[in-house]
């Protein structure tokens, strides 16, 4: 214990040190990562292999910069003082009939009170929103009731890839392909076009689950596994353009591709066919409540709302007392916005098998703009898998004792940008064997400019993770060169809003309310 508070002592010193020659707020260590250039453009350090800080710009829906639509009103609601499960799906479903105008269909409009509701409103048709007449005093409250459930589901089809053949699989050329990049190499173009949707896939092989340090997990006396050895992982895009062999692509990718621990078997892009994904619907304006919750995570749980294989979709607006696992974004679901969610909780679950998140995120490019948190819980905020992608939590605020902590498995590219916990941690770190053998749990995660009561931030093998600018004390097994900056704020003051400044220019930033 004194060891570690030595520990914590020579680091504050640095830290304060190097706060001590910040300019403008930002120090040269700063600068070396992102900041303003004297240009006033973002500059970017690489390091020696390429990598850098991605562009987070392209998280939230319509891949970032697009104001949430106001649909028309199609159908009225107006509460029955019984169950109204029936009425409300019977209503989503003749809108659903609708054709679709410049990509909606229409809104069903709740009017004000309390509508009961003992099983999940399903939205499964493009362009329906579900809107009530507001989530404060005299709007609407969807009561759940019955055995726990999921209040409202964004749900499409299951989404699935054509079968590929030989001449749809091209082999990537580079032998190290950065963090952070929009372009790689492959050694033939013949058949790739601008406008392409392609998979780019490589394998988690036994020499790379070696490097991480995973492959030694022990809990118990029983071997834990992080990631099957050879499990393939595969990041969708689309190619924008190509110049010569190289091939640019629409949106960064999140972690390197090493060709020295892929054991001979070269990371590939895969000519596919864009996916069908339900679009473009919403839920907005409302509150969700349920009664508190008895016993352990695992005996049953009310959910408010959870996105399955969906994409240009939005929650907004919506205030939810008592429900666990607020949000769920899960996978093969892209390009969503959560923004004006806040949570209420009285009571939590019982020390057993985990402990609920706020909002869980197994999708990319998920925005979750100005929410928060209050009450008791366990985390605000996880990403559930190595799914989840290029993600971006902005302004929110949560108090509690609970945590912002990527959950397991090596997610990549996580921005907890200008947020507040001031009872709270910001995790980025190896989660062990806690779990069933969680490990690192996120490379490439930045925590910018955040004001917490403990920061917990740890760097991988091969990948970063950093907070820059942020306020809170290191806790535990933290790196110290992970912390730059410690104590002062940094310019730009956001650095989503910045990057989507730079990349579609103000108008854009003002188009999300800012």
């Amino acid at each position: 214990m004194k060891k570690h508070r030595l520990i914590c002592l020579a680091f504050l010193l640095l830290a304060s040190q190097r706060a001590s020659h910040a300019g403008n707020g930002s120090s040269a260590l700063d600068r070396q990562w992102v900041a303003l250039g004297s240009t006033g453009k973002l500059a970017y350090k690489t390091t020696v292999s390429g990598d850098r800080l991605m562009d987070f710009s392209h998280a939230g829906y319509m891949g970032g910069g697009v104001a949430l639509p106001t649909v028309p009103v199609k159908k009225e609601v107006a509460p029955s003082g019984g169950d109204d499960a029936a009425a409300l799906q019977a209503a989503i479903d003749q809108v659903s009939a609708l054709p679709l105008a410049r990509g909606f269909r229409g809104s069903v409009q709740l009017g004000p009170g309390v509508f009961h509701c003992a099983k999940p409103i399903i939205l499964s048709r493009d362009g329906v929103v579900l809107r009530g007449a507001g989530s404060g005093k005299g709007g609407t409250v969807i009561e759940m009731t019955g055995a726990p459930h999921i209040a409202v589901k964004v749900e499409g089809a299951e989404v699935s890839f054509p079968k590929e053949s030989a001449p749809s699989v091209f082999a990537v050329a580079d032998a190290y392909v950065p963090a952070g990049a929009l372009s790689l190499s492959v050694k033939s173009v013949k058949g790739l076009a601008a406008g392409d949707t392609v998979l780019i896939r490589w394998l988690r092989t036994e020499k790379w689950i070696h490097f991480m340090g995973m492959d030694t997990l022990v809990r118990r006396d029983a071997q834990q596994t992080w990631i099957k050895a050879d499990s393939p992982t595969s990041v969708e895009r689309m190619i924008r353009a190509i110049d010569g062999q190289r091939l640019t692509l629409d949106v960064p990718l999140t972690d390197a591709i090493d060709a020295k621990y892929l054991d001979g078997h070269p990371a590939e892009v895969v000519k596919t066919t864009q996916p069908t994904r339900l679009a473009k619907c919403g839920i907005e304006s409302l509150q969700i409540n349920a009664a508190p919750h008895k016993g352990t995570l695992v005996d049953g749980k009310n959910i408010a709302a959870a996105f399955d294989n969906c994409e240009d979709c939005w929650l907004r607006d919506v205030v939810m007392h008592e429900v666990l696992n607020n949000i769920q974004v899960n996978g093969q679901s892209r390009r969503i916005t959560i923004t004006g969610a806040h949570a209420f909780h009285g009571s939590t679950v019982e020390k057993g098998a985990g402990y609920p998140a706020d909002i869980g995120i197994r999708g990319s490019q998920i925005l979750v703009d100005r929410c928060s948190s209050h009450g008791l819980g366990g985390f605000y905020v996880a990403t559930l898998n190595a799914t989840a992608t290029l993600n971006v939590v902005l302004n929110c605020t949560f108090e509690g004792n609970g945590s912002i902590m990527p959950h397991m498995r090596w997610s990549t590219g996580l921005l907890i940008d200008s947020c507040r916990l001031p009872e709270g941690r910001i995790d980025l770190i190896n989660r062990g064997t806690s779990g069933s053998g969680h490990g690192w749990s996120i490379g490439w995660g930045i925590a910018w400019n955040c004001v917490a009561k403990n920061l917990q931030v740890q760097i991988p093998p091969g990948a970063l993770n950093l907070a820059i600018g942020c306020q809170g004390e290191p806790y535990k097994n933290f790196s110290p060169e992970a912390f730059l900056s410690h104590g002062k704020p940094v310019r730009p003051a956001s650095l989503y809003l910045a990057q989507l400044r730079e990349r579609l220019g103000e108008a854009a930033v003002k188009s999300i309310g800012y």
